[in-house]
């Protein structure tokens, strides 16, 4: 099979939460313990730092991936989901796995995807351990998909483990309070091991504190972590706490003896992250005349901070382009978004997009007016068309919305 045939196949045959849903999530590890068992146990030959959270874990896992490389490390990275290429869930030192591997990896083990019922997300992290054993890295930065502690992912003992924020996101799975949330998310804490801990509250800080205690693991609360101040190439700001979860990762990781990072190594690592990662999606500049932003923010937490920022911006006329999933809470969502935005209103080309008609009408009761566009691109023109030389033109809701413009603006 060629490259895309392999694409087509995995996303035809196996269960992609990406696209599906509620239907794909499988919220039990047997099956991936099965297919890490058959592939020769790879996650017990590799160290790990495993990041889980709400928002924010994917930021955290690429400025931790450049910090490591900027000290000399070669470092794999896994993250989902992907925003335009499948290849970007899984890269070395910031450079995408190669299509013929992941041809030769789906080709080997194909009968056994097919017997044992496997989920597309656990084929793709048993694909990435093994290609990071095989190409000899000397870390492996992992993100969670969804949750922590029944996440595909957490069959791994880490090195350290990272928390980087709770919001009421993927209730339908995780729980509807930040107590249960916390608790699922609390689950990536292992025995011994330490853990960061990037923001909590009065409702999530015994969660942690318990399942810490439980493992006889350290805990580190980085926000109430004082330090000097870092900049970072990643803008938005949100990124100060992620920056603080990074700045005490890297404190414990010297502190325990497990890797060696200098100052000056946290300091390049911290401003060349999207160079080092290829990072895209976060608070991104795409043009300045019209201001063009992108930003991959989908629940009232992150949103919430986004909106803030876009508030301190300087433009003439705002337009939005807008787009959601079918999951996401839109009484908490759209009481955040600014009136005096012009939107686009649009749907991400999943099955799981919310349709346009949809989020316009909900979006009617709470003052926001706009247009019903049938794509992501489509509505990034108009807007483009609409906007003047000092207008804003933002372009968010989704991941997936944010990955049909880049798909676009990338041919």
């Amino acid at each position: 099979m060629t490259y895309q045939d392999t694409l087509d196949w995995l996303f035809a045959q196996l269960p992609v939460y990406q696209l599906q849903g509620k239907v794909a999530y499988k919220a039990d590890l047997t099956n991936v313990t099965k297919l890490v068992d058959y592939l020769g146990n790879p996650h017990k030959k590799i160290k790990f730092i495993h990041v889980a959270g709400t928002n924010g874990k994917g930021s955290v896992s690429h400025m931790l991936s450049s910090v490591l490389q900027e000290s000399g490390y070669k470092v794999g990275l896994y993250t989902s989901p992907h925003l335009i290429d499948f290849r970007e869930r899984i890269k070395i030192d910031g450079k995408e796995i190669s299509e013929s591997y992941i041809v030769q990896f789906v080709a080997q083990h194909k009968a056994f995807f097919e017997q044992n019922h496997l989920s597309f997300f656990e084929m793709t992290v048993g694909l990435a351990f093994q290609y990071f054993l095989e190409q000899k890295v000397d870390v492996a930065v992992v993100e969670v998909g969804l949750g922590g502690r029944l996440d595909a992912t957490n069959i791994i003992t880490p090195e350290l483990s990272v928390i980087t924020n709770i919001g009421m996101d993927h209730m339908n799975f995780l729980g509807d309070t930040y107590e249960k949330i916390a608790f699922e998310k609390a689950g990536v804490i292992k025995k011994k091991t330490p853990v960061v801990v990037s923001e909590y509250t009065t409702e999530t800080k015994p969660v942690f504190l318990a399942k810490a205690n439980q493992e006889l693991a350290p805990i580190y609360w980085a926000s109430d972590l004082v330090s000097k101040l870092y900049t970072c190439d990643l803008k938005g700001d949100y990124q100060q706490q992620n920056c603080k979860a990074v700045i005490q990762s890297v404190q414990v990781l010297n502190e325990k003896k497990i890797f060696e990072i200098s100052e000056t190594n946290l300091i390049k690592g911290l401003n060349k992250v999207v160079e080092n990662t290829g990072l895209q999606g976060r608070w991104q500049l795409v043009q300045k005349s019209p201001l063009v932003i992108c930003d991959t923010a989908h629940n009232k937490e992150g949103l919430s901070v986004v909106m803030n920022q876009i508030k301190k911006t300087d433009y003439q006329k705002l337009y939005i382009v807008f787009g959601m999933v079918d999951d996401k809470d839109l009484d908490s969502i759209l009481p955040l978004l600014p009136k005096d935005a012009y939107y686009y209103f649009t749907k991400p080309a999943i099955k799981r997009g919310l349709p346009a008609i949809t989020l316009k009408e909900k979006a009617e009761i709470y003052g926001l007016s706009g247009e019903v566009v049938g794509a992501v691109p489509e509505a990034y023109e108009l807007a483009l068309k609409a906007a003047h030389s000092d207008d804003f033109i933002y372009i968010g809701g989704s991941t997936f919305v944010v990955g049909d413009f880049l798909s676009k603006i990338s041919c």
